[in-house]
């Protein structure tokens, strides 16, 4: 094991939560603490990217990105890497499959959004994904029906565990996904940058 990627004991279940966290906010807590308990996760990894391919414009610099996320997230089972930088892996499935490799014997999640889930088959390799680790899907205002309804929920309806069984999706056999509700938060990452460019231009005419 390198000494510089997280630590994962053998037997461990990990989430892995990808995205350009640019910036992270309350709501990356808020999924990150629902995934925690409601599918008996031991660590999550949040995996902060160089890049999102889907993405018209870049994010901000990636180590002010993983700063200001390792100052929003407090929980010590939570760890803020940009792990994707350092295996040189741009797309999920091959970022998944470096660290199977690196970590054999750890039980890793794929964490998503409902929003993710309803364009999910336009990722890249999106069907070995599905078979290499389980996915968690966590409720996301206003995208359920439309993650529901997904080409991918289709295709995958008789690996889908009902939500009374997420539980037991760290361990299940790929493929597998559950999708779980609750108390939403309807902080995106997409509305902070809006608020942040229309402060930034409002300071700039005060001068």
């Amino acid at each position: 094991m390198r000494h510089d990627l997280p630590l994962a004991l053998p037997g461990m279940t990990v989430g892995l939560l990808g995205g350009s966290f640019d910036p992270a906010h309350a709501g990356h807590v808020h999924i990150t603490e629902m995934a925690l308990r409601r599918f008996r996760l031991d660590r999550v990894w949040w995996l902060v990217s160089p890049g999102n391919p889907l993405k018209q414009h870049g994010p901000a610099p990636l180590a002010e990105r993983i700063d200001e996320a390792r100052r929003i997230m407090q929980d010590p089972r939570v760890i803020v890497t940009g792990i994707e930088g350092q295996l040189h892996t741009r797309m999920t499935a091959d970022t998944i499959a470096a660290l199977q490799r690196l970590y054999p014997l750890v039980n890793f999640v794929w964490l998503m959004g409902a929003d993710n889930l309803a364009q999910f088959d336009r990722w890249d390799r999106w069907q070995e994904i599905a078979a290499r680790v389980p996915i968690g899907v966590i409720a996301r205002p206003g995208w359920m029906m439309a993650a529901r309804s997904s080409r991918t929920a289709r295709i995958l309806r008789d690996a889908r565990l009902p939500e009374e069984r997420a539980s037991e999706l760290a361990r299940a056999t790929p493929p597998a996904w559950c999708m779980i509700n609750g108390p939403l938060n309807m902080l995106s990452s997409t509305a902070l940058r809006a608020a942040r460019l229309r402060a930034a231009k409002m300071k700039g005419g005060q001068r």
